[in-house]
């Protein structure tokens, strides 16, 4: 045992939240071959966290709001023991980041700050949309000045915490290809399915590729796959549904011949790692992404997959990998190596280790 213990102060409950199990939670198992003792203390309880993005429940989500905020005022006085403060996104979703200051300024605990999108442009869900207000989406510049280091997914967000840190570093999203995606599509099926995952945050961008698979559906027969926490509201007549599950996570997404990733040119896209990608690349599907942000260094052109600028792209790579199953399957024997090499816990271990080293 190495004696240093760290807390990890963080929005979501354990086990839940994408952005939380694929940065740091899946190395844990690390940690603890390390030395490295730890606690996790989220800011909203299961419960809370069960009904934050459906309509209503005003009165339930701010007291569960409340009542985080009181878990981390007295939390306050349980940080001595630690000797590390791992802190994703912010400690409190709302109001003035009061616990960061405290943390950083009075009792001098060594703050990493972690966050994997553009959090400080306005960007929340219909749902909660009264309790915009309240965010604190200045936040963000004000925590990197408290912060020993940070830790960013990419490097849109290092060069924007770089304007207030002084150790940022390039921490990306990772996959475990050992443990989790560790099944490899053979892409064998009679059906040819084109699929897409994501959270009612990102359904949006599915727009941007409608016309062409309006287009698509016309001359061929596929299906067009989406799982996410909401049915999507699209009018496709090769549209299936499937609710996310963790527990089926994997098999689901196995279910798909390619992955798509379309985004939009703008300031909160470009803050986005690529997850859908990794994830598609990792499991042996290729990926058609936009080429927005950390996409176009995860796909490589004609190699793992595609990218596709316009519609007319879009369309013909589609077609390509359609009508070709060689290309297919040859394809996605390529899509893992670069998971392997680039964005695996395995080779980002080191690296996620040295965010707890006294050296900068």
């Amino acid at each position: 045992m190495n004696g240093v213990k760290i807390l990890f102060v963080v929005p979501y409950p354990t086990g839940k939240a994408p952005s939380q199990r694929f940065r740091f939670e899946q190395y844990y198992d690390l940690l603890h071959t390390h030395g490295y003792r730890f606690d996790c203390v989220p800011f909203l309880t299961d419960e809370i966290w069960g009904i934050l993005y459906q309509p209503g429940r005003f009165l339930l989500k701010a007291s569960g709001i409340l009542k985080g905020i009181i878990r981390r005022l007295t939390l306050l006085f349980k940080l001595r023991e630690y000797d590390f403060l791992f802190i994703h996104r912010e400690a409190c979703p709302v109001g003035l980041p009061f616990f960061e200051f405290i943390a950083a300024r009075i009792l001098r605990k060594k703050i990493i700050y972690d966050f994997d999108d553009a959090i400080w442009i306005p960007n929340y869900s219909e749902a909660n949309s009264f309790f915009s207000f309240l965010k604190g989406y200045g936040n963000v510049k004000h925590i990197c000045r408290y912060s020993w280091k940070v830790s960013c997914g990419n490097e849109y967000l290092c060069n924007f915490a770089q304007n207030y840190a002084t150790r940022v570093l390039y921490n990306p999203t990772t996959i475990d290809t050992e443990n989790y995606h560790n099944k490899v599509k053979e892409h064998r099926d009679d059906d040819f399915v084109i699929g897409w995952t994501g959270s009612h945050s990102t359904i949006r961008y599915i727009s941007e590729i409608i016309p062409v698979l309006q287009e698509l559906e016309t001359t061929h027969r596929f299906i067009f796959k989406v799982i996410s926490d909401i049915p999507p509201e699209f009018e496709l007549k090769s549209l299936v549904f499937k609710k996310w599950e963790k527990d089926t996570e994997i098999d689901d997404l196995l279910s798909f011949n390619v992955g798509i990733m379309p985004l939009v040119n703008d300031k909160w896209a470009n803050g986005k790692c690529g997850f859908k990608a990794l994830q598609y690349l990792a499991l042996g599907i290729p990926a058609l992404v936009s080429p927005v942000g950390v996409n176009s260094q995860i796909v490589d052109h004609g190699i793992n997959g595609y990218i596709c600028a316009t519609p007319l792209e879009w369309k013909t790579y589609l077609l390509e990998l359609m009508n070709n199953r060689n290309l297919l399957q040859n394809m996605g024997k390529e899509t893992r190596k670069k998971i392997d090499e680039k964005f695996s816990v395995r080779s980002n271990g080191a690296n996620f280790l040295s965010l707890f080293e006294h050296k900068a």
